[in-house]
């Protein structure tokens, strides 16, 4: 990754790079408001729920930064992570609540905030430029948007410029992060597919219901309406489109 390009685009902004590091939520965790850090592969990438990313040398973007902390957020970082592909690829993703970024029903990119001593760091990984995943991993990248698998060419697509994407994810993150919670929970239902309208199975900790979501709460929970008629209110993920 061409760090230079990025720090000049953003001059007089804490931008480090790490050909490769553990994990980036860590070390932005150790930084000033404001700092980004970004690495080429991650060791231990973290995910929800205690689970890896995975984070493979060269191919993603990697990129947390140290947020003050605010409602909505990670509401807010899907947004700006969907419209900074748009605008670098032309490449519309699906936000799957609260934190996923999907392509044809698969993941392509990922959001984690956590609170550290005040700090709200947010943590986003993207699949840019990967060919394969790992078996189980229902994943997909940029780089194989839109071509269905019975029709992918013997030879991948060219790769894509990162630098370009991680530029256009700091502009996105620094715009979407200073919105008010009206605004965030106005936008979100109509970049996912998952808000309202979308049959659902989602793992709770006493269990798995089924039903429809039907639109977010005014603190941004998802709301899911059983077929009996009742609503549950989902306050973490697990979500997941029914049947999948």
């Amino acid at each position: 990754m061409n760090i230079a390009k990025i720090r000049a685009a953003i001059p007089g902004r804490r931008i480090d790079y790490y050909p490769s590091l553990d994990s980036t939520m860590r070390a932005a965790a150790q930084l000033e408001t404001g700092a980004v850090v970004f690495a080429d592969e991650q060791t231990a990438g973290q995910g929800r729920h205690g689970h890896t990313w995975h984070s493979e040398a060269g191919q993603g973007v990697y990129f947390s930064m140290a947020l003050p902390p605010a409602p909505v957020l990670t509401l807010a970082l899907g947004l700006a992570a969907a419209e900074a592909i748009a605008q670098t690829y032309g490449i519309a993703c699906d936000l799957r609540w609260p934190n996923d970024l999907m392509l044809d029903g698969a993941k392509v990119g990922g959001i984690l905030v956590q609170l550290v001593e005040g700090k709200a760091i947010a943590g986003i990984g993207i699949n840019v430029n990967q060919t394969a995943f790992p078996p189980g991993l229902e994943a997909t990248s940029l780089r194989l948007a839109g071509q269905a698998a019975a029709c992918r060419p013997v030879r991948p697509p060219p790769e894509l410029p990162r630098e370009d994407l991680a530029i256009a994810l700091i502009r996105a993150v620094d715009g979407f992060a200073a919105e008010n919670q009206e605004t965030i929970l106005r936008l979100f239902p109509h970049a996912s597919s998952y808000a309202a309208g979308r049959r659902v199975t989602v793992d709770l900790p006493d269990g798995r219901i089924q039903g429809t979501t039907a639109g977010l709460n005014p603190e941004g929970f998802l709301i899911v309406r059983k077929d009996d008629g009742t609503d549950t209110l989902i306050l973490a993920g697990g979500v997941r489109a029914a049947g999948s």
